[in-house]
Order: C-alpha cells, then structure tokens, then sequence
C-alpha cells in the first residue's frame, strides 16, 4: 500500500456539450494529499466520482500503480475509499449489516478479521450501540458517520472525501479529520472542499474553476 500512486493525464469532463472540466493532470504518490476547491456546481464532485471510476472521462487517463505495478482499471474499485453525501445506505439494512455488505463487496466475501474491523469502526464512530437499528431511523450526522466507516473499511490506499463535514457535528468533524490523518500517513487524500480548516488538511490545494479552458 505504501508504493501507491495515481497519475491523471488531461482529464476532460462534459456534459450536454459544456466542458465540466480539461487537461487536468495531477501525480499523487503515498503520502501526497489534494485539496480541489471551487463554486457549488464547478465541478468537484464531478472531478472525484471521474478518478473514483463511476463515471468515465470524454478524454485523458487516470492510472492506479502499486509498487511501480501498473494495477487492472477493472480493479481500481477496490484501491478507491470514498465519502460523499450522494453515496447512498441501505435504509431497511442496519448499520451493521450496511457495512457487512461493503465489507464484502470490497474483500470479494473474505470473512478473516470481518467482524472484528466492523465493530471497531462503529465503536470509532460511535454508533456500536446502534449498530442493530435501521439506517433509516438515523440521523442525517449518524449516517454520514456510517459513510465515514463505509469509505475505509478496506484500508484504502486512495481516500477520496467530498465535503467530508456534511451533517456533522464538532465531533464528527474531529473524526474525520483524524481520519484524514491517517490516510496521510499510508496513502492518498483528495478532499473537495470549500472549508479553509479542509483545505488546511492538504499539502496543496487547486481551483476545479483553473481546469475550464474551451
């Protein structure tokens, strides 16, 4: 995980006919963290669902290595750890089950060490005594704390967070940021943000708006 980097080559973004984004090229390597600012609507989502892999680019490349081994697109899912408001729980599932089913989906069904790092995170996040209850009788903070646990429940080399401190309080702020930390330490960090404490969370910071040329 340590020999992680991800290069982005030229990006392009559009949608019906309006460049979103181009020519967009950043080097990341274990260690390196991002901050990419911008206006409500200019493109930071946009931007961090393209490297994420869940929409594709008009042009440009976005490479995964590890270890200076070029890694399988097909398998960069499961490289990418995220945290955005429009990711979407289960509602009728409960939050221990929400994260069972991740668990799985990125560990391809492992189950060594599954209960042991699922408890942990809902202690971390402190929802252990909740872990029982439906998402869908949690709060809007109680559930982006479940995303929160969702985007590093595989120990991702590449941590992507989207306004990170949506609905959440001082509390659930310190937590994420000491999440951010973390992956600092062991990994890439790209936070879109408009927050100044965020940004500070980054070694360098870019305007989403700077990559619009026509």
């Amino acid at each position: 995980m340590n020999g992680f980097s991800l290069s982005c080559s030229n990006l392009e973004k559009k949608f019906l006919n309006k460049i979103i984004f181009n020519n967009f090229s950043a080097e990341l390597n274990a260690g390196d963290s991002l901050a990419v600012t911008g206006r409500n609507g200019s493109g930071k989502s946009t931007l961090l669902k393209t490297i994420a892999g869940l929409i594709k680019p008009e042009k440009g490349k976005i490479a995964f290595s590890s270890d200076g081994k070029k890694i399988n697109p097909e398998r960069h899912h499961l490289y990418v750890g995220m945290i955005a408001p429009y990711i979407n729980l289960y509602e009728e599932l409960t939050a221990y089950e929400n994260l069972s089913f991740f668990y799985d989906l990125k560990n391809h069904g492992a189950k060594d060490g599954k209960k042991d790092r699922i408890e942990n995170l809902l202690n971390r996040i402190n929802l252990y005594s909740r872990r029982n209850d439906e998402v869908k009788n949690f709060s809007s903070g109680m559930k982006q704390r479940v995303k929160l646990a969702f985007a590093v429940i595989n120990s991702p080399p590449l941590l992507l967070m989207d306004e990170p401190r949506t609905n959440l309080d001082s509390q659930g702020i310190e937590l994420v940021y000491e999440v951010a930390e973390e992956q600092k330490k062991n990994g890439v960090l790209i936070v879109a943000t408009n927050e100044p404490d965020d940004t500070r969370l980054c070694s360098r910071t870019v305007s989403i708006e700077d990559y619009r040329n026509t």
